[in-house]
């Protein structure tokens, strides 16, 4: 079924397996769709969404000739360079930089006199307080703007609230929507439309904080950024020789997407666990490997990413957000899940020594991880929170400064 848009609505999606399939829409070719690991699936036409790719511009900063994008919508078609200029950048917000260059006291002139407007459709705690005091550190204006309470519950467009916003003269627009591609959307639908509100045609920047089972870019480069901390590799951040499992609900998970591409293009290897409901070898096509057998590898890990069970995303599932429903059609039994995939204290042991443990949140304990898992001297849930400011202020400031310059 190809991704087809009906006034500015998300109608569907190309799947490319029963479980994990979703559309790149970036355009590279003209009429021809992507998937995330840039193969060519089908032939376009009247109604399938293209855009400028993960984005376009110049960045600005450390690093920002390296990355010259004045978007970030995903991480698959980024080159190691581009994540390591972004990653240098937010080593120094995070307090990591060597010669201390970078005075602190200097970080709210970056994006002083911009307006970040946050456009969250889905439920957000760590990403959206997240990308708010990122932009506030820099000195930018904030505008939080939600499903509730916006014109979308009136059943306008999410295309349309965002030209309208982007009308209004913000400079960005952080955006998390349930539907994959929607920010792609959004850049084309600004992209066409800018000389109608604008006359230099200026397109502000677009910066997606999660789209459906697509991706969730800053996730991914949060956890990069841990995993290269702890094992001291923020100098170059070359990631090879380290084994990362993503343990969960792959399928749905935008953010073990974004692991794989991100992990893998430095240097890493990823192995995906979980049943084969969860995990579908078609996954592999990635650069990932895929294994049931969590037991059987728990020992070889460097790092163990857990991922929750995106129940809201499963047919005969509950909705909404964080919500615990009573079925799924991917998981028989939570408790058996638990017993055979779940992180406790039995498994903790089995790691390597130096092994580390991480969450994108929002936990369920006792579902994929126990608390003493949670809460060991192991977990780097939350410095991963932590990594999230500084990563999202790397990602602002390069892309608001990339996109003020029309590039």
């Amino acid at each position: 079924m190809k991704f087809a848009i009906r006034a500015g609505r998300v109608q569907g999606f190309l799947f490319t397996s029963a479980w994990w399939g979703w559309v790149y829409l970036g355009e590279r070719v003209p009429g021809v769709v992507y998937c995330s690991m840039g193969k060519r699936i089908a032939g376009g036409g009247a109604g399938v969404v293209r855009g400028p790719g993960p984005g376009h511009g110049q960045g600005s900063g450390d690093g920002g000739a390296l990355f010259a994008r004045g978007h970030l919508l995903q991480l698959a078609g980024l080159s190691a360079k581009e994540l390591r200029a972004i990653l240098g950048r937010a080593r120094v917000f995070a307090g990591h930089d060597a010669d201390g260059s970078d005075d602190p006291k200097a970080w709210r002139e970056r994006l002083r006199g911009k307006v970040v407007a946050n456009l969250f459709f889905e439920d957000s705690t760590r990403t959206r307080v997240s990308f708010a005091v990122a932009a506030e550190r820099l000195g930018a204006q904030v505008i939080n703007l939600t499903s509730v309470g916006s014109s979308i519950s009136k059943g306008e467009t999410v295309a349309d609230t965002a030209l309208n916003v982007a009308a209004m003269g913000v400079d960005g627009i952080v955006m998390r929507h349930k539907s994959s591609g929607a920010p792609h959307l959004v850049v084309r639908t600004l992209a066409e439309r800018a000389h109608s509100y604008d006359d230099a045609g200026r397109v502000c920047s677009v910066i997606n904080a999660g789209d459906g089972r697509h991706e969730h870019p800053t996730q991914g480069l949060l956890d990069i950024y841990t995993i290269a901390e702890r094992f001291d590799r923020l100098d170059g951040f070359d990631l090879s020789g380290l084994t990362v499992g993503i343990v969960g609900d792959i399928a749905s998970s935008r953010v073990a997407r974004s692991g794989i591409v991100g992990l893998g293009a430095l240097g890493a290897k990823v192995v995906c666990i979980g049943p084969p409901t969860l995990v579908p070898r078609s996954i592999e096509a990635m650069g990932c490997t895929t294994t049931h057998d969590l037991d059987g590898v728990i020992g070889k890990l460097d790092a163990v990413n857990v991922l929750r069970i995106q129940f809201e995303r499963h047919d005969g599932g509950g909705g909404g957000g964080e919500k615990m429903p009573g079925a799924s059609n991917a998981v028989a039994s939570v408790r058996e899940y638990y017993e055979v995939y779940g992180l406790n204290s039995a498994r903790l042991a089995k790691l390597r020594p130096g092994a580390i443990v991480m969450h994108p949140g929002p936990i369920n304990r006792g579902v994929e991880m126990s608390s003493e898992a949670a809460d060991s001297g192991q977990s780097m849930v939350l410095r991963q929170v932590r990594h999230g400011v500084a990563v999202r202020m790397a990602v602002l400031e390069m892309c608001l400064n990339a996109s003020a310059q029309g590039r």
